[in-house]
């Protein structure tokens, strides 16, 4: 950040500009400029996958209080996220466009500092969870290759036969065991006691049951993509569609069509704690977990919502191009006498949407990752984030050309008055109503993390989502 702030405040680093006209970047301020933007995102790498992480890390899962707390974590970690997204958005942007980008990114700068200044001094007060294992993400390459080397050894017929140490001969305090699963049976070879060879090194079933979990995820991770496809359009079609209709609010006040981006935010701080004081609390009452539902049964509603958003983004573009061809509106520059506020509802509901999936995904790749691996879980989050940009930016590229070829009207043309967006909507609406079946399929196959964990009075059974995908 202190890079950027340079790049558009020191004289040698930014363009000249004269009465509004900017000479263009010399080879060596581009440089510059990249150069702070890929430290940014090398700096992001480190913290994203991992300040959650740590920050669930901090509660106990042996005190029954804090593992209450827990459970609310994630919810207000996100609830804080968005408070900086709002500022970003609303006060940072108005900086940038009216007093300038160097105080613009110069504001953050100051702030990152400041959050430093506080990380460091919280260092003597934090908990740091004791690794059992080297190189954890191992297992994932030696369970597969064991229970290949073992494929021709006759499964036992008892779990209980299988290979793994006893819980008081674990190293270390908070000792955990996973359970065994019925799922991936072939990875349980790996754990086969082979009396023939005594010298060969063999996997525990917690071992074997860290892959199946990773396994696991994976398939809930690629259920989620579409979903992060949808996401995606709040700031691109969304915001296309928006630049087309009548922006005035009042006198001569109009709102950016980007700023509507900021409705998903405060629906989204609006919702959080609703859901976490009163929701929660209420299916609590009626589920018996401690979460109110289960985390899948969390992503299912998220998802059903996002789903409606959409429907509701499709019904109110068919009515924007029914305007259109009553005004004979053709042109790109031509306004659209309908009110952007028509694009509210979208908005709102995708933030609203963003309580269950978003901070869903988060805890529950935390929540199911193998004990040593958590950051790797986040990373999942994240990564899942990217793809779905990836992937609507492929899929906007390959339906324009197909609709666009032999001379035909593109779904998705530079002239939206003169394209089917809300055929591409519909699109969306049918991949999305599809995909909600996959996850849902998906999800009842799915089984939770349980846990035998050697608390200071004995032997307990851990597993916060006992129940099967999405049955209650």
């Amino acid at each position: 950040m202190v890079f950027l702030t340079m790049a558009v405040s020191v004289k040698t680093l930014k363009p000249t500009c004269n009465n509004g006209v900017c000479s263009k970047a010399t080879p060596s301020q581009i440089t510059f400029f990249y150069i702070s933007l890929y430290t940014i995102a090398l700096g992001a790498g480190g913290t994203k996958p991992n300040i959650s992480t740590f920050g669930a890390d901090q509660f106990d899962d042996f005190n029954p209080a804090e593992k209450q707390m827990k459970v609310s974590f994630f919810n207000w970690w996100m609830f804080s996220s968005f408070v900086g997204a709002l500022f970003a958005t609303l006060g940072l942007v108005y900086i940038q466009e009216n007093l300038g980008w160097g105080l613009g990114y110069g504001i953050p700068t100051v702030g990152l500092l400041f959050s430093l200044f506080i990380f460091y001094l919280g260092t003597p007060l934090y908990r740091h969870k004791v690794r059992k294992s080297r190189s954890p993400a191992k297992d994932l390459i030696r369970v597969p290759l064991a229970a290949f080397r073992n494929r021709k050894l006759q499964l036992p017929a008892s779990p209980s036969e299988l290979y793994e140490v006893e819980l008081q001969g674990c190293s270390g305090g908070g000792k955990r065991l996973v359970q065994h699963t019925p799922i991936f049976r072939f990875l349980d070879r790996a754990a086969i006691k082979d009396a023939t060879n005594c010298s060969r090194p063999k996997c525990t079933v917690t071992q074997v049951e860290g892959t199946k979990l990773v396994l696991g995820m994976v398939i809930i991770w690629l259920a989620t993509l579409v979903p992060s496809t949808i996401w995606a359009q709040i700031n691109t079609l969304f915001v296309k569609q928006g630049t087309t209709l009548n922006r005035t609010l009042f006198h001569d006040f109009s709102i950016p069509a980007a700023s509507l981006g900021s409705f998903v935010t405060l629906s989204m701080l609006l919702s959080v704690p609703l859901y976490d004081r009163y929701f929660v609390p209420f299916m609590r009452r009626k589920t018996g977990n401690p979460r109110g539902i289960t985390l899948l049964q969390r992503l299912g509603v998220g998802f059903v919502i996002q789903i409606i958003a959409i429907a509701i983004a499709y019904a109110i573009e068919v009515r924007r191009m029914h305007v259109v061809r009553t005004n004979h509106i053709t042109q790109p520059n031509q306004v659209v006498p309908m009110s952007i506020l028509w694009l509210l509802p979208q908005y709102i509901l995708l933030g609203f949407a963003d309580v269950f999936i978003a901070i869903g995904l988060l805890e529950f790749f935390y929540d199911q990752s193998p004990e040593d691996m958590q950051s790797l879980g986040t990373t999942f989050f994240t990564s899942g984030i990217g793809v779905g940009n990836f992937l609507n930016s492929f899929l906007v590229t390959v339906v324009d050309k197909l609709t666009g070829q032999n001379g035909g009207k593109s779904w998705i043309g530079n002239n939206l008055n003169d394209s089917h967006l809300d055929y591409y909507y519909g699109f969306l609406l049918v991949i999305s109503t599809l995909n909600l079946g996959v996850f849902l399929w998906v999800s009842s196959l799915y089984i939770y993390k349980k846990e035998a964990i050697e608390a200071k009075d004995g032997i307990e059974s851990k597993a916060l989502d006992t129940s099967l995908g999405l049955q209650v």
